[in-house]
């Protein structure tokens, strides 16, 4: 979620128009399904599936940053919630070129090493699936990269991520792949071409189970809602997706947690959808936005995770959206503290390796040699055990809301 989220509601609004459904109106049962080319069938139609509750805290965590040298600061977070166990290191991929999808060894293998001191941790992986991610590609332009990722054009980046995180510790890491491809901010967007979307989908998921040692799990993560295109459109199929996730912020503005709960495609069917597919949901996003200081957000939010089938949920804390990194929310802050201080987390869960699916073709193996760090990253500053960089740092509390130029770049 970045800038181009700000503009959710006029889309949404846009795509319902040209659907012939009158602005501001519910979509009815025929309409919504009319609105989506797969079996999904409206949350009215039929009995509704169970939704599991989970026996135990979901584990949580939050987004800090992307680069290696942010690492210290999930301790810093920790004392703030009164040593909590903040199991999930949330992090992504820079998407200028393909060699920031390949992943860069020293960033990767830092984060490995962290989510190695704990056998309860989770490392999170945002994973562009198209380059330059975030430079206005035209939507023909989107729709060409997207045909050729599907005939196996870019096999061999994912490839060598795949190697990568396997040989550097981290083969169990939950990959967000092409998050918000239902929306329009991401060069790696879903609408210009759905049917070669999921494929290249399909095609890269097999690519990277095809590692020996690999236990990667896929997260599917839309935006909640409608957005610029149904995200049941996008869905590329029960075998290739191990969690249905949600990137959920507090907006439009004037939004309340049950619109948020109600509308097309967002939390009801979220969790409904993945109960029909015996999967966990997840939300690798979520946090305050359009509605100011939120506490009651907050709190709606936190209670929806833990009574939902949740594999994880993590907070992107930097201004406007967070707590910790952000003075501006301190009523929201107050309550997150309150939810979640002391919390022990889940106990360890470790995934096994799903079954080897019929691999498409793919390049031969090469060298693999040590990327350049993407443009603007810090400076590696050396070898780091992973009680260093787990390690707790000084005394904890909410730190000062970073100015523009040193606010975290998630991409």
């Amino acid at each position: 979620m970045r800038i181009g989220r700000l503009t959710l509601a006029a889309a949404a609004l846009l795509l319902m128009a040209t659907a012939s459904v009158p602005a501001g109106a519910p979509l009815g049962q025929g309409e919504r399904h009319g609105l989506s080319s797969d079996a999904y069938e409206p949350r009215t139609a039929g009995p509704r599936p169970p939704v599991r509750r989970p026996a135990h805290e979901p584990p949580f965590g939050a987004f800090v940053g992307s680069w290696d040298t942010y690492i210290p600061q999930i301790g810093r977070y920790a004392q703030w919630l009164g040593d909590a166990n903040l199991q999930v290191g949330h992090t992504y991929l820079a998407g200028n070129g393909w060699s920031d999808v390949e992943g860069d060894p020293v960033v990767l293998g830092l984060w490995s090493q962290w989510r190695l001191a704990d056998p309860s941790r989770m490392l999170v992986l945002g994973v562009p699936m198209l380059v330059p991610n975030e430079a206005h590609v035209s939507d023909g332009e989107v729709a060409k990269l997207l045909t050729q990722g599907a005939r196996g054009d870019f096999d061999g980046h994912f490839l060598k991520l795949a190697r990568r995180l396997v040989a550097l510790g981290g083969p169990d890491t939950v990959l967000t792949l092409g998050w918000e491809m239902n929306g329009t901010t991401y060069t790696h967007r879903c609408k210009p071409d759905p049917s070669a979307w999921k494929a290249y989908w399909r095609r890269i998921v097999g690519v990277m189970r095809s590692v020996p040692g690999q236990r990667f799990r896929f997260d599917f993560a839309p935006n909640r809602g409608l957005d610029a295109i149904p995200w049941t459109r996008c869905y590329p199929g029960d075998d290739v997706v191990d969690i249905i996730g949600m990137d959920s912020y507090d907006q439009p503005a004037g939004g309340t947690f049950d619109d948020y709960v109600r509308e097309p495609y967002g939390l009801q069917d979220q969790v409904e959808f993945a109960a029909r597919r015996g999967k966990p949901v997840s939300y690798p996003e979520w946090g305050l936005f359009r509605n100011g200081d939120n506490p009651e957000f907050v709190q709606r939010m936190v209670e929806w995770v833990r009574t939902h089938d949740t594999a994880y949920q993590t907070v992107t804390d930097y201004c406007p959206h967070g707590f910790f990194q952000c003075v501006g929310n301190p009523r929201s802050a107050a309550r997150f503290k309150q939810l979640m201080s002391g919390s022990k987390g889940a106990s360890a869960v470790l995934p096994t390796a799903p079954p080897t699916p019929t691999v498409p073709p793919v390049p031969a193996p090469s060298p693999v040699p040590a990327s350049p760090r993407p443009t603007g990253t810090a400076a590696a500053t050396g070898p780091a055990t992973a009680t260093a960089t787990a390690a707790a740092v000084p005394t904890p509390g909410p730190a000062a809301s970073p100015s523009p130029a040193a606010t975290p770049a998630r991409r």
